[in-house]
């Protein structure tokens, strides 16, 4: 990427890698969990993290391909400590049976990294009927960090580390100018898959705000941020043939790395620039400023109650 901006407060830019802004960091004891480990900057995330000593749980759909990953890091550091289990955030059932054994392991969790995302280029649903952009990018995640808050609760009060929750969101989710359709979430004749999307990226900001309002309320030593990873050449466009080629072409051009996409979050995650700074939206490893709309807390609360009447088991 040779379009880079400049160093912000943070002292880092677009063009600074996850491996630069966690430079001489040591995590070690701690325990991470990233969705979407198994390919782009889930895996660059991961393999960033277990460098830095943290246990990277890696939650992921193919379990053969989470392996590989596993294996090329443990090849770079033996010493890791690398677990892969498997999550599918496009059904309840798979994100209720991985909290289950996740809880059952008796591991602590001190970092939730909601990285897993997905592009629909048509309408379609979740395994839970719920449109596969926003039941997949906010639904899954939603119910995943709910489910798993208690663990997060008790680890940072035995541990006496601040705990941090991560939600990967994009500037696309400036892109939706009536906010959440509440009423129109399954609509498949108004469906438009980029809205469907930023829609979807919306409701991550939204949801680490309102996440972060309740814990501070709580006096719970946990914070929740969103983020813009940046324009990343990755696989995030790979149901859209012709257009997906064209954005790799162009891509080391004008577009950031994967190193450079994964920075954002390993920064989020681990900087000690970041201890006790909640409720915030980043890109480029420094503060930025989101939308009007992810601002709107009374549209938080609301998106919160119906996430929470969508995954009630009933």
């Amino acid at each position: 990427m040779w379009i880079c901006g400049r160093k912000g407060p943070s002292g880092f830019s677009a063009c600074s890698t996850a491996e630069q802004v966690t430079q001489g960091i040591d995590a070690t004891g701690l325990t991470a969990i990233v969705t979407g480990a198994s390919s782009g900057i889930g895996t660059e995330t991961a393999r960033v993290l277990a460098l830095h000593g943290v246990h990277v749980v890696m939650a992921v759909r193919n379990i053969d391909t989470g392996r590989k990953v596993k294996e090329a890091i443990l090849e770079e550091k033996p010493e890791a400590k690398i677990d892969v289990m498997e999550l599918d955030l496009g059904s309840m059932e798979s994100v209720r049976k991985f909290a289950t054994e996740y809880k059952s392991s008796g591991l602590p969790l001190n970092l939730l990294i909601n990285n897993a995302g997905v592009v629909s280029p048509s309408f379609m649903l979740t395994q839970d009927n719920i449109e596969l952009q926003f039941g997949t990018n906010h639904i899954g995640h939603f119910l995943l960090t709910n489910l798993l808050l208690e663990t997060m609760k008790s680890t940072a009060h035995e541990s006496q580390k601040e705990g941090r929750i991560v939600n990967l969101s994009s500037e696309g989710h400036r892109f939706v100018g009536k906010g959440i359709r509440f009423d129109k979430i399954n609509d498949k004749y108004s469906y438009n898959t980029m809205y469907a999307y930023g829609q979807s990226k919306l409701a991550n900001v939204l949801h680490a705000n309102e996440l972060a309002r309740r814990l501070k309320e709580e006096g719970v030593e946990i914070t929740a941020n969103s983020l813009h990873p940046g324009a990343i050449a990755t696989n995030l466009l790979r149901h859209y043939g012709f257009i997906n080629g064209l954005w790799n072409l162009v891509g080391k051009y004008l577009l950031k790395n994967v190193p450079q996409g994964a920075a954002t979050t390993c920064y989020v995650a681990l900087h000690p620039q970041v201890k006790g700074v909640s409720g915030e939206y980043f890109s480029d490893s420094n503060i930025a400023k989101p939308s009007p709309l992810s601002k709107d807390v009374e549209l938080a609360k609301k998106l919160w109650d119906f996430s929470m009447t969508l995954t009630d088991p009933k």
